[in-house]
């Protein structure tokens, strides 16, 4: 299991990451400011840094700044507000593996850590299956019965969520926040417009409906 260190500020944020991740498997843990994140990054025990730059104590650039001038290779993806082009040059050229500008997508996120820790040579599951469906996490399709099903970005979502957590209640709620990501509207019902369009390509008895908490892979 690949373990992550979340620094970040914003409680809401934060907590969206680490209920996030560690759905998808990764043991994560959260730091709220720049001090406290460097020491823990320092010490060796993370495969990969999700690092905010508007930090308290350190800032985010520094907190970089400081791992790489100790020799400290660990993947640093940077996690800002600022959509500048300065701002991400600024993090590139100070040793940053990537970058991504707020408000992101969960799986835009988790599309980015599994190719860092790839990079880093980190085992990283390229495929997941259950029973007669396979989803390859590389060319973003379905395999039902080994005929391959083209989904969209939202649909790979969803599917992604179900996949991983194979006959676990997911309610509406977290599948908003995973795959719609931190910014969303509670009372859509995007959701349930979406889960339709993925029982249609891959089978409608697949998702099952639990009446007042949400949805599960049979």
């Amino acid at each position: 299991m690949s373990s992550i260190l979340v620094v970040e500020d914003e409680a809401r944020i934060a907590s969206f990451v680490e209920k996030g991740l560690k759905s998808s498997g990764y043991a994560v843990t959260v730091a709220v400011n720049g001090t406290d994140g460097f020491e823990l990054a320092r010490g060796g025990d993370f495969d990969l840094v999700l690092l905010d730059v508007g930090l308290p104590g350190l800032d985010g650039f520094e907190v970089l700044d400081r791992l790489r001038a100790e020799g400290n290779a660990v993947p640093v993806i940077m996690l800002t507000a600022r959509t500048s082009v300065e701002a991400t040059v600024r993090g590139l050229d100070g040793g940053a593996n990537d970058y991504l500008a707020k408000p992101f997508k969960f799986d835009e996120l988790l599309a980015r850590i599994r190719l860092r820790l790839r990079d880093a040579g980190q085992v990283a599951a390229t495929e997941l299956t259950h029973d007669d469906l396979l989803l390859d996490l590389r060319t973003r399709r379905v395999r039902v019965n080994g005929a391959d099903i083209d989904l969209s970005a939202r649909e790979f979502g969803l599917a992604e969520q179900f996949f991983g957590n194979p006959g676990q209640v997911l309610s509406r709620e977290q599948l908003l926040s995973r795959v719609w990501g931190f910014d969303f509207d509670p009372g859509s019902n995007v959701v349930d417009v979406y889960v339709r369009y993925l029982r249609g390509k891959i089978g409608a008895d697949r998702i099952e409906t639990v009446r007042g908490m949400g949805y599960r892979l049979r």
